[in-house]
């Protein structure tokens, strides 16, 4: 089965209401020079800003440094406007009694680079210029995609996405190619800091390290160009912001518990969730994004991944994934509903060419743009968080969608919109108005069905005035009785393009472990924890066909 959707249906279940924030931006700094990494020092409050045209400098909380840190711009291709310079930093964990740290960057020939350096031994302000030692160059044939973030895992390895080598559609299918490390997530032990090569080693860990088809670095492929990604310092999941092609942008989720296991982000197969302009069957491992919006003026046309929060200064935007446009400015915050799903709000009137995100070490989350200047994220306003679930079933001839929410407020109007065969044109189909209960209230309503594919989105209008989104709802008139399960950390996903009426689960010996009446479409998630370990049968019962599958829990 290919899918081409990003739902929100999840089994009933009621979860404490939180706060959506509003997100603010509050300048900084003006007069960097293209900013394009923020980066805190370990143990310090110091922030670290990377300037493309070669040059780090040292922001200490109220005046930038005169002298750079570090200055290569002698050993790198850069031109104003393009991809290419100095792209990325990233301290080593123990940085403050080890002094090194590494840097991406484009060479004179345009071979993306990864080199390690040493900060001076007496003076915490400056490099050693001379330390400079180059672990890991990639020859491109283009100028474009040149991935760039560096990131340290909680496990103290050294993780660095790639870009695909540029072009338009990866023209050498760098991406899905495992000899090639374009087009990748890569994981390797940069800790014996070795004088000679080679300058790192392969952890043992790394998952296709008895692949001789695949490097031994790589721990995902099929990326684009993953510019921004960043790890949730709370839970270690990782999430990359990939910018797309010609037609959506998309961000990845993979669960820490997840990260070291075989995956594909579909790239140049799939662009989001749809099929690129290369025909090309979804890749084995394929791994969906858990977001994507289109290209157009209420999407953007270039993603720029930023960070969870984890700071205490704005307890409602705790735990929201923070991300933006770099054409248009849309912001949106993604935060997991409980329950195998993702709620996403929107967010305008943000800062235009964010290149950038940063986290200080106390969870602050700093912004810049190309332009050169510096914000810092502040949240106030909350708009209370009333959407508990959003879910679909097909009936004869029609299409059922209800929702659930809590403590709305008088004046709060619904509003159900209906895009017909693609995701790009939605209008309106139903609306309802809130009855301004306190308490927990449930609606639904009923719009008839579609001969063609169906995208269904709820519009929340607030009586203050603003505006939420909940994720997409998709029926598929045309096919039936598709069914995938897979297990992905701690919950089986069940994906079916027809009704589904059962769920059960066994074990190897026939003893039902799970069984549960569903009557809806779309994608279930079930917690796997309390079931039994090993082989398990899950037998989906649907409209029309019955599918069992096997999982290893």
């Amino acid at each position: 089965m290919k899918p081409n959707y990003i739902a929100l249906l999840c089994l009933l279940l009621v979860f404490k209401a939180s706060s959506q924030p509003t997100v603010g931006f509050q300048q900084i700094i003006t007069g960097l020079n293209v900013p394009v990494d923020l980066v805190a020092e370990p143990g310090s409050t110091r922030m670290f800003i990377v300037e493309q045209p070669g040059t780090v400098k040292i922001w200490n909380g109220s005046s930038v440094s005169a002298t750079p840190f570090l200055n290569v711009s002698s050993l790198i291709s850069y031109s104003a406007g393009g991809e290419r310079g100095l792209l990325s930093l990233a301290f080593h964990p123990q940085y403050t009694t080890n002094r090194y740290f590494f840097i991406w960057y484009t060479d004179v020939s345009g071979a993306v680079t990864l080199a390690r350096y040493r900060r001076d031994a007496t003076n915490a302000d400056i490099a050693d210029p001379g330390s400079g030692v180059v672990l890991l160059s990639v020859v491109k044939a283009f100028a474009n995609h040149n991935g760039a973030k560096l990131n340290f895992g909680p496990d103290g390895f050294l993780y660095i996405g790639t870009g695909d080598g540029g072009s338009a559609n990866d023209p050498s299918n760098n991406a899905q190619t495992g000899s090639s490390l374009l087009g990748k997530m890569l994981r390797i032990d940069v800790n014996g800091f070795a004088s000679s090569a080679p300058f790192y080693s392969i952890p043992s860990s790394n998952p296709y390290t008895s692949d001789a088809t695949v490097a031994d670095e790589i721990i995902a492929l099929g990326l684009r160009n993953p510019w921004r990604w960043s790890f949730d310092r709370n839970t270690g999941d990782m999430w990359i912001a990939d910018v797309g092609q010609n037609a959506w942008e998309e961000v990845n989720f993979r669960a820490a518990g997840d990260i070291l296991s075989p995956t594909n982000y579909g790239w140049r197969c799939l662009e989001g969730t749809h099929a690129s302009a290369v025909p090309c069957p979804a890749p084995a491992n394929n791994v969906m994004p858990i977001y994507e919006y289109p290209h157009n003026s209420s999407g953007g046309f270039v993603v720029t991944g930023g960070y969870v929060y984890r700071g205490t200064e704005y307890p409602t935007l705790q735990g929201y994934y923070t991300m933006v446009d770099y054409a248009t400015g849309n912001g949106w915050l993604i935060k997991s509903n409980g329950s195998g799903g993702w709620n996403v709000t929107p967010q305008t009137g943000w800062p235009g060419s964010i290149t950038t995100f940063g986290e200080r070490g106390d969870g602050t989350l700093y912004a810049a743009t190309s332009g050169g200047t510096m914000y810092k994220l502040t949240a106030s306003g909350p708009l209370p968080l009333r959407l508990l679930s959003f879910t679909g079933r097909k009936l004869d001839g029609s299409h059922e969608l209800t929702w659930e929410v809590q403590q709305e407020e008088a004046g709060d109007s619904y509003i159900i919109e209906r895009s017909v065969g693609n995701q790009t044109s939605f209008m309106e189909a139903a609306r309802k108005a809130a009855v301004s209960s306190n308490n927990f209230t449930k609606y639904a309503v009923t719009v008839p069905a579609s001969l063609q594919p169906a995208y269904y989105r709820l519009k929340t209008m607030h009586a203050n005035g603003s505006v939420t989104f909940s994720s997409t709802v998709y029926f598929n008139a045309t096919a039936a009785g598709q069914v995938k399960v897979t297990k992905t950390g701690d919950r089986i996903i069940i994906e079916s393009s027809d009704a589904i009426r059962e769920v059960s689960i066994s074990d190897v010996s026939g003893r039902v472990l799970y069984q549960r009446p569903v009557n809806t479409m779309g994608m279930i998630s079930i917690p796997s924890r309390a079931l039994a370990g090993g082989l398990l049968l899950v037998r989906v019962t649907g409209e029309t066909t019955t599918h069992s599958a096997k999982v290893f829990n």
